[in-house]
């Protein structure tokens, strides 16, 4: 199914909805995006719910469905059904909605990590915790936004950093440069719509919690992961 098409069959299934599911939704828009999941091969997310917060104290949301994720499925599975796999993703997030609204303190942590992460990408001081407030994906992983945040607590910083993404594992150099490190992974294969990134920290001590003057400097760095068999 080509993207006007899809556009068209989500604007048909939203009608069949009852007003009140809709109470509080922004937008329900389609984007061209695949977005693979972080640990399994051949498994993408459909669809997403995505906080806002307005100038009012009513919380809002938007919806996004992705169409690149519904084709890259549709060429796996010859019984894919579109309109069916829509209207369960399409309900689905709207749940999403109706439990975000519910949990203030929640959307609160988020708007923070999102606000964090702004600052990581602008070069400004940021919290290099700030991922741990997003969008819990597996064990270990988050997503802020459109970005990905592979969690690796460490003792020490290690030469080599294994990690799984979509499936496939691969091997990284890790270069000598101080803890909290923030690794952005160029060249996985069905890379998430923004960045992959490794974050490497100290694993939490007790006397961390003592010594919180500010947040410490962070260092990043690109690396090129290597596939491993």
């Amino acid at each position: 199914m080509q993207f006007a098409e899809f556009e068209r069959l989500i604007r048909r299934l939203t009608r069949e909805i009852p007003a009140e599911y809709l109470d509080g939704i922004a937008a329900i828009d389609v984007s061209p995006k695949s977005v693979p999941d972080p640990v399994r091969a051949d498994v993408y997310t459909l669809g997403e719910c995505i906080p806002l917060h307005g100038s009012d104290d009513e919380t809002q949301s938007r919806v996004v469905l992705y169409h690149g994720s519904f084709r890259a499925l549709a060429r796996l599975s010859p019984d894919f059904s579109w309109r069916d796999e829509a209207w369960d993703t399409l309900t689905h997030e709207l749940r999403h909605h109706i439990e975000w609204r519910a949990s203030t303190d929640r959307l609160a942590d988020y708007d923070w990590a999102a606000e964090q992460n702004f600052a990581r990408h602008e070069g400004q001081p940021f919290d290099p915790v700030f991922h741990l407030s997003g969008e819990p994906q597996a064990p270990g992983v988050f997503r802020v936004d459109d970005d990905v945040f592979l969690d690796r607590p460490t003792r020490r910083r290690p030469a080599r950093l294994d990690v799984s993404w979509h499936g496939a594992a691969y091997a990284i150099d890790v270069p000598p440069l101080p803890l909290p490190l923030f690794l952005s992974l160029d060249g996985v294969r069905e890379p998430p719509p923004g960045e992959l990134v490794a974050v490497l920290r100290h694993t939490p001590r007790l006397r961390d919690l003592v010594r919180r003057a500010g947040p410490p400097s962070v260092a990043r760095a690109v690396a090129r992961p290597r596939p491993r068999h």
